[in-house]
């Protein structure tokens, strides 16, 4: 794998890239329409329901050209174990697990380099984004945007079941984000959203260096972004495992946001937001 350096492969399980969080390009003859990345901790009860669901959307989409990579953090609930289970029987199921580093954002990262799609994707494994809005996703790729965003504040979305408490502090923490970054996290309605689409070519060979959970923020600053389309979808309810929600993913949140304040560039072209804002 181009620049990377791999490590931990057994039975089912695939190399797992290292060093610089970079995604380099591919040559032509290696690439596939789409790769989707399902980070995990302690998700081996969700997994493979998530799975199943996803492939028919996948398929519709883009036929058999796909892969979904399942990047693990060495869950003591053997989830990595049952994605290399998967991965043996499914040739469109790759597993990753990862023994020296942690966290979502990096997990996401490390899936995109060593996917094989032209778009990207990412999607949460305890079922609370949609499966079915994956579809809707690549769709809106179709049409040429570079990033394609799952959002709960654009036309369709919402919450489920959240707290007046989890409200205040999403929204709150959009407020936040835009008044840091008023240039960058104003393109789009919902950038704490971990559920998006973005295009290979907007990202390849952009040195990245998130912290926490929020992927989509490091994107919005670092990457090169010209059309964006939202998808709103519905954050649905958890309904096995724990939350990873915590004040640490918020203070982490507000520290990624001032680090990237000191090297953010503004935009240099308007976003079109959503098909119907064209």
């Amino acid at each position: 794998m181009q620049g990377a350096v791999l490590s931990g492969i057994s039975e089912g399980l695939s190399p797992v890239p290292t060093g610089e969080l970079v995604v380099r390009a591919l040559p032509a003859r290696q690439r596939l329409a789409f790769s989707l990345v399902v980070p995990t901790r302690n998700e081996s009860h969700n997994l493979c329901q998530l799975i199943e669901l996803l492939k028919p959307v996948i398929e519709a989409e883009v036929g058999e050209s796909y892969e979904i990579i399942v990047v693990d953090d060495d869950s003591p609930d053997e989830t990595w174990q049952v994605a290399a289970e998967m991965a043996v029987i499914d040739p469109h199921v790759v597993a990753l697990r990862r023994m020296d580093e942690r966290g979502l954002a990096t997990a996401v990262i490390r899936g995109w380099q060593a996917a094989r799609g032209n778009l990207l994707g990412v999607i949460d494994a305890d079922l609370q984004h949609p499966p079915e809005i994956t579809g809707s996703l690549i769709a809106a790729m179709h049409g040429g945007a570079d990033l394609a965003v799952g959002s709960r504040e654009a036309e369709g979305g919402g919450t489920s079941d959240w707290s007046l408490l989890r409200l205040m502090i999403s929204r709150g923490s959009r407020m936040l984000g835009r008044m840091i970054l008023p240039g960058v996290l104003s393109r789009v309605s919902d950038p704490m959203t971990g559920f998006f689409v973005v295009r290979r070519t907007a990202i390849e060979g952009v040195v990245m260096t998130p912290c926490g959970y929020k992927i989509l923020v490091e994107l919005l600053v670092r990457s090169r972004m010209r059309e964006i389309v939202e998808v709103g979808y519905v954050f649905r309810s958890r309904q096995r495992g724990e939350s990873k929600a915590s004040m640490k993913v918020f203070v982490d949140y507000v520290q990624h946001l001032l680090r990237l304040r000191a090297t953010a560039r503004e935009p240099r072209e308007a976003l079109s937001k959503s098909a119907a804002a064209k």
